[in-house]
C-alpha cells in the first residue's frame, strides 16, 4: 500500500512542535513544584518545631525544672498552635489529649529529634504527625519536650496549592497556544504579499517580485528574481537568434534564388561552386547560432565539476594538437562545484583552449581557483600574442565572423555572451611568455 505524504501545513507542524513540547514542560515544572513544595514545607515545618521545643526549653528552664508553675493553657495554644508533650518524673503533660495515644511512644522511646508517626486508632487524633523531641537536664531533673505538627492539614495545604498550581498550568498552556498561534500568524503574514505579487506578476501588472520580506524569505524571492531574469534572458536571446539568422540567410538565399530562377543561364562548374558557397554560409550560419542557443545560463540548482570537465578537455585537446603541451594548475578538488551549467562551462573551456592550441608554440596552461566571491579561469599559451591596439577588440559583439575564422577570436563572442549571462568578467592581457592571456571571473 501506497503512502501519500501530503505537505503539512506550517502552523500545524509549529503547533504539533510547540505546543507538546510546552505541555511537557509544563507537567515537569509542576511535577518540579510538588516535590520542591513537599521539601520545603517539611523543612520549614521541622524549623518550626525546633524553634518552639527550644522556646520550651527555656520557660522550663526559667520555671527552675517546675513544670507545674507553667501557664500551658490558653498561653501555650496561642503561642505554638501545635500539639506539644512536657514530661518529667513526676508529672507529664500532653496538650491537645486526644493525641495522648501518637505522643506518648515518642516520650517513651528515648530517641531525640525529628519523628514521624502514623497511627489510625486514635478516632480524635490525626492519623500521622511530625514531632520534635528533645531531652535535656534542669537542676537534676530529666525533661523531656515535644512539639508536634498534623501532616494531614499540612499535605491538604500542599494539595490545595499544588491544585492551584495546576489550574494555572493550564491557563498558561492555553495562553501559551494562543500566543504561539498569534506569533504564527504574523511570521507567516509576508506570504500572503508575496502572494499577492506574484499574482501580480502573472497578470503583468509587474515584472519583478518587490516586497517587503523577513531575512527568511529574502533569499526565496531573491531566487524568484534570478529565475526571471534567466527566463527573459533566455527569451532576449531567442528573439536575437531568430533575428540574426533571418538576416543573415536572406542575401545567400537571394543569390541562390537568383542563380535557380534564371534560365537563360546554364549551372556550369563555376556557377555550382559559388551556390556551394552560398549554401555553405547559411550552413556556418545556422551552426553558430545553434551553438549560441544552447546557452543555457545561471540555472537555479545547476553546477558543474570543473576538474573532470578541464581533463576530460585537454585530453582531448592533447590528441588534437600532440606537439603542444597542455598543463592544468589548480588546488580544487575533484569534489569541487562551480554554479555554472555543465554545458555553458564546456563552451568557455573549450573555445579557450581550442584557441590557445591553434596559436601556442609549445604549451598552454589552463588554472581553475576559487574564492570566496568568485570562480577563476586563467588560459595562458607562448604563442605571438595580440597587439595592445588589438586586445580591446577581441570578443566584441556582433563580430560573428571571428567564429569561422581560426586564431585568438574564434568562439570569444560566444565565451562573452556566457559570460555576460553570468554577470561574470572577461579580461584578456599579454602572458608573460609572449602570448595572450585570457582570465574569466564568475561571482560564486
Amino acid at each position: 500500500m501506497t503512502l501519500i505524504n501530503r505537505p503539512a501545513s506550517v502552523k500545524g507542524t509549529l503547533l504539533a512542535v510547540l505546543l507538546p513540547a510546552g505541555i511537557a514542560l509544563m507537567a515537569v515544572a509542576w511535577l518540579i513544584h510538588g516535590l520542591l513544595l513537599d521539601r520545603m514545607s517539611r523543612d520549614f515545618v521541622e524549623s518550626r518545631l525546633q524553634d518552639e521545643v527550644a522556646f520550651l526549653e527555656h520557660q522550663i528552664r526559667e520555671a527552675g525544672g517546675r513544670v507545674e508553675a507553667l501557664h500551658t493553657g490558653d498561653y501555650f495554644e496561642d503561642v505554638f498552635h501545635h500539639a506539644f508533650a512536657i514530661h518529667t518524673p513526676e508529672k507529664t503533660i500532653i496538650s491537645p489529649e486526644s493525641w495522648t495515644p501518637l505522643l506518648t511512644p515518642l516520650i517513651q522511646s528515648g530517641q531525640d529529634g525529628t519523628l514521624q508517626v502514623r497511627d489510625d486508632s486514635a478516632p480524635d487524633a490525626p492519623e500521622e504527625i511530625l514531632a520534635y523531641r528533645n531531652s535535656f537536664i534542669v537542676d537534676d531533673t530529666p525533661v523531656i519536650a515535644i512539639v508536634a505538627e498534623d501532616l494531614g492539614a499540612l499535605k491538604g495545604s500542599q494539595a490545595e496549592l499544588h491544585a492551584w498550581t495546576a489550574i494555572v498550568s493550564a491557563l498558561l498552556i492555553l495562553l501559551l497556544v494562543g500566543v504561539i498561534w498569534m506569533g504564527i500568524t504574523l511570521s507567516m503574514r509576508p506570504m500572503v504579499s508575496l502572494k499577492l505579487a506574484l499574482k501580480r506578476l502573472q497578470e503583468g501588472e509587474i515584472s519583478r517580485i518587490d516586497v517587503q520580506s523577513p531575512e527568511e524569505f529574502k533569499p526565496l524571492v531573491q531566487q524568484l528574481n534570478h529565475l526571471l531574469d534567466s527566463l527573459d534572458q533566455r527569451l532576449e536571446r531567442s528573439r536575437d537568434a531568430l533575428a540574426n539568422l533571418s538576416h543573415s540567410v536572406k542575401t545567400p538565399i537571394a543569390a541562390v534564388r537568383q542563380v535557380l530562377e534564371d534560365e537563360s543561364r546554364s549551372l556550369d562548374s563555376d556557377m555550382r561552386r559559388q551556390m556551394a558557397t552560398r549554401l555553405d554560409d547559411i550552413d556556418k550560419q545556422l551552426e553558430a547560432e545553434m551553438r549560441r542557443s544552447r546557452f543555457a545560463g545561471p540555472q537555479v540548482g545547476k553546477s558543474a565539476y570543473p576538474m573532470k570537465q578541464a581533463r576530460d578537455l585537454l585530453w582531448m585537446l592533447g590528441r588534437l594538437y600532440p606537439d603542444k603541451s597542455f598543463e592544468l594548475s589548480t588546488e580544487l578538488t575533484e569534489e569541487s562545484r562551480w554554479p555554472v551549467e555543465e554545458q555553458d562551462l564546456n563552451e568557455i573551456l573549450g573555445n579557450l583552449l581550442d584557441n590557445a592550441g591553434k596559436w601556442s608554440k609549445n604549451f598552454v596552461e589552463l588554472q581553475l581557483n576559487q574564492t570566496s566571491h568568485s570562480a577563476r579561469i586563467v588560459v595562458t599559451d607562448d604563442g605571438p600574442g595580440v597587439g595592445e591596439s588589438e586586445l580591446g577588440n577581441l570578443g566584441q559583439r556582433g563580430l560573428r565572423l571571428d567564429e569561422q575564422t581560426p586564431g585568438h577570436g574564434l568562439g570569444l563572442a560566444i565565451v562573452g555572451d556566457i559570460i555576460e549571462r553570468y554577470a561574470g568578467q572577461l579580461t584578456f592581457s599579454a602572458a608573460s611568455s609572449g602570448g595572450l592571456q585570457v582570465t574569466i571571473d564568475i561571482p560564486n
